[in-house]
Order: C-alpha cells, then sequence, then structure tokens
C-alpha cells in the first residue's frame, strides 16, 4: 500500500508541474524507493526469528519439608536420605554462531542447571553444553551439535538513542516464541544488582518472565542487547525492561570461549563520577568523567604516571560516562591487553596507555568482607582512609562513608591496606570499627 500511494502522488504531482506559471521553480525528481526501505517488519522478523531459542532447564532443589529435616544432626540420627526434587524452568537465548553452535543466554537461566535442553523455532531439540557463565554481567553461553543454524548479526549497541525502535523476541511465561516492539528509554542503566558490571538498555518493549536470555534488535533486524531483567511489581512486565549490550555481552563471550570464565582486569585506581560540582571545582568544562580518588602503589595506573584528582574521559578512544562506565571497560578488557585512557590534569588533555593485570593480583581487595563491599581503602599517614564507597552498595548501607579514617578492626589497631585485610579477615561475623569522620570518634558496628 505504501509504495502504490507513493506511485500515484507522484504521478499527481507530475500533472501539478504542467499547470503551475513559470515563476515556481520545478520540483526534483524524487529518488526511487529502494528494496530495503520498501521491506517491513514482518519481513525482517521471518529472517531472524529462528535465531531466537527457547531453553528448558531441569535442575536439582531441596524438596520443600519440615525445617527440622535441615538440621545436620537431626538428618543423621533418624538416618535421613537426601530429599531433593526435580525443578524446572525455561528461558531464551540467541544463536550468535551458527557453524559452531554458539548460543548466548542470561547466567540465572542456566544457574545450578542439571540439564539445558535447546528447541529450535523448527522444534528440533538439542541438550546443550555450558561452555561458562559469568554471575557479575548475567550472561551464559551455550553450544549445541547442530547444523541448519541461522545466527543473528550484532549492532552496534554504543550507537543507540533514546527513541530508537527496537524489538523484543523470547519466550514469555513458557508460551512459545513471542515477538514484542518498543522503543530504547533509556541507556547506562545500573544499580539492579551493586556487585554486578552493569550498562543496561532500557526499554519498554515487553519482556516478562521466559524472556530472559531472548533477543533485543533493532528495526533492521541486528541484535543490539540480550534480555536479562524486568521490574515487576505486580509479577509482570509493567513498561521497564533491561538488556545487556551487545558490546559487553560478546566481550564476555569471547573470554567464555577462551577461558570458560571471565578473567577481569584492573589497573589500581579508585574513581568517582564527575559532577557538575566537581568540574565546576577542577575548572574544567567537561560534562561526563571519573574522578581519580586513589591510585594503588606499584599498580599499573601508579607506573603509568595517573594521579589522584586526575579526570579520565575516555578509554580506548571511546568517552566514558562516569566511574560505572570505567570500571566496565577495565574489568572487561582482558587480563594482559593494553588500555589506552585520556585524561585532564590541571585542565591540560593527557594521554597514556597502560598494560590491564589481573584481579586476582589485588589480594587486600579479596579479604574484604560482603558488608563492605563496594568501598575502596586507602593508604594514608598511619592509617587507612576510606577512598570512595559506591552508591548503594553494601558498605553504603552498612553505615561507611568516603573519607572515614579506620585506625582499628575488633579493637584491633591497623596503619595499612594489607592490616586492615587481615583484620577483616579474622573478624568473623561481626565487625566494630574504630574510625574518625570530620574531626569526631565513632564506633561502627557492622553485623
Amino acid at each position: 500500500m505504501i509504495t502504490r500511494s507513493s506511485k500515484y502522488v507522484g504521478v499527481f504531482a507530475a500533472l501539478v508541474l504542467v499547470m503551475v506559471p513559470a515563476p515556481f521553480p520545478a520540483a526534483q525528481p524524487q529518488p526511487a524507493i529502494s528494496a530495503a526501505t520498501q521491506r517491513s517488519l514482518a519481513d525482517v522478523l521471518e529472517e531472524i526469528t529462528p535465531a531466537v531459542v527457547n531453553i528448558a532447564v531441569r535442575s536439582r532443589a531441596p524438596a520443600a519439608t519440615n525445617p527440622l529435616y535441615n538440621d545436620p544432626f537431626f538428618r543423621r540420627y533418624f538416618k535421613l536420605p537426601e530429599q531433593q526434587q526435580q525443578r524446572l524452568s525455561a528461558g531464551s537465548g540467541v544463536i550468535i554462531d551458527a557453524d559452531e553452535g554458539y548460543i548466548l543466554t542470561n547466567h540465572h537461566v542456566v544457574a545450578d542447571a542439571g540439564e539445558i535442553a535447546v528447541t529450535l523455532k523448527d522444534r528440533r531439540r538439542f541438550t546443550a553444553e555450558l561452555v561458562g557463565s559469568d554471575e557479575a554481567t548475567d550472561i551464559a553461553l551455550l553450544k549445541i551439535d547442530a547444523d541448519k543454524l541461522r545466527a543473528l548479526p550484532f549492532g552496534d549497541s554504543s550507537a543507540l538513542r533514546v527513541g530508537d525502535p527496537v524489538v523484543a523476541i523470547g519466550n514469555p511465561f513458557g508460551l512459545g516464541q513471542t515477538v514484542t516492539s518498543g522503543i530504547v528509554s533509556a541507556l547506562g542503566r545500573g544499580g539492579i544488582n551493586v556487585e554486578g558490571y552493569e550498562d543496561f538498555i532500557q526499554t519498554d518493549a515487553s519482556i516478562n518472565p521466559g524472556n530472559s536470555g531472548g533477543a533485543l534488535v533493532t528495526a533492521a533486524g541486528l541484535l543490539v542487547g540480550i534480555n536479562t531483567a524486568i521490574i515487576a511489581p505486580t509479577g509482570g512486565n509493567v513498561g521497564i525492561g533491561f538488556a545487556v549490550p551487545i558490546a559487553m555481552a560478546s566481550a564476555v563471550m569471547e573470554q567464555l570461549i577462551e577461558h570458560g570464565e571471565v578473567r577481569r582486569g584492573r589497573i589500581g585506581i579508585s574513581v568517582q563520577d564527575l559532577t557538575p560540582d566537581l568540574a565546576e571545582a577542577l575548572h574544567i568544562e567537561e560534562s561526563s568523567g571519573a574522578v581519580v580518588g586513589s591510585v594503588e602503589q606499584n599498580s599499573p595506573a601508579a607506573q603509568a604516571g595517573l594521579q589522584a584528582g586526575d579526570v579520565i574521559l575516555a578509554v580506548n578512544n571511546r568517552k566514558i560516562t562516569g566511574s560505572a562506565d570505567l570500571r566496565n571497560r577495565v574489568g572487561l578488557a582482558p587480563v594482559g591487553s593494553e588500555v589506552e585512557i585520556e585524561y585532564m590534569r590541571d585542565r591540560v588533555p593527557k594521554t597514556v596507555t597502560m598494560r590491564v593485570e589481573p584481579a586476582e593480583a589485588n589480594a587486600e581487595a579479596e579479604a574484604i568482607p560482603a558488608s563492605l563491599q563496594g568501598a575502596q581503602f586507602q593508604d594514608a599517614a598511619g592509617n587507612v582512609v576510606v577512598s570512595n564507597i559506591e552508591d548503594g552498595s553494601a558498605a553504603e548501607r552498612s553505615g561507611l562513608r568516603a573519607g572515614d579514617v579506620i585506625v582499628a578492626v575488633n579493637r584491633q589497631p591497623i596503619a595499612t591496606v594489607a592490616e586492615l585485610a587481615a583484620a577483616l579477615k579474622d573478624a568473623g561475623g561481626t565487625i566494630a570499627l574504630d574510625l574518625f569522620r570530620g574531626g569526631s570518634k565513632l564506633f561502627l558496628v557492622i553485623g
């Protein structure tokens, strides 16, 4: 209908041109409508939906029993066997390599799976192998041995803009493959899992339970995200769904293929968002970036010359939006690779290259308990200062604040970050911190 209407309008315009008086300029000929323009969304979906699969997971879960059955002594005394029941769950996945049979899905879809079955749109069913899974990004990679598969081509998730039309394809509520449409309603969303690596695409395309691991695609049929989460106070879609950008998912995928796990990197800095107030105080006009709060001794950042107060603006020629974006870029960079950091010091732009080291090289960080995750510490004149606190983190909820000076753990004096880590490791469940805040001494108990 669109093609026909366009043709008749063109004929009418040509007739009008014959009757228009001379002073009016002649209309320019219109370009022919391309075959790509004529393609409807239905045509696109017909091509790409075979790349989206249903995933059924069979896992083992403890049966619902009397609470006494959970007591080890009670079970041993009465010689009770471990009672388990099978649990079935369903989700979605996206074929991203037809030759190798690779399928991207969510970590939470296949977590604790005993058996994973993949059903294609043509109803063929295969048992899948779990190549690897990463809880922090909620991405998992499966592999099936099958022929005649169709893979989804990747789009550029970094080029998305709010308002771009998108389509979600998945298996909501176990109904079978379903397509919903909407727009990109926000970008760079985070805060759903404070310990995760998040840079979500937010969309109002309906995403419901069972859509997890499905595809978020553009109107041209390019994969830009893996559907992963919803805000669902009523148990169903309310117009706020989230997808992992394909740029992040593909970086995870490459590491899962190579190592079977994600080996995260670090450069040894603590950072905070560049706010308008900070930008004004530093006399710079930049509106987005990350301000270096501290630099660890002998770290890649220290060896490259980064200093506290430097404002990081870009990584590998791509602007960063803030501290979380910087953490994502560095954390997902392959260990041993080099990253180019663009930053500003005293309003002078600078560029430096440094090598990413394994995150496990920071032994002190591994000793920090869950209740203090999200806090970063720095040696300071015979004491330990809290250099940064991530918004919404467990450390913030525990009452710790950036700028706090810690002098003792469970009444044991500490003078370095290494001593803090050792004291926390021996502290057990309850942690009592002696600290100074704003010139006043405080006693903070963290359960």
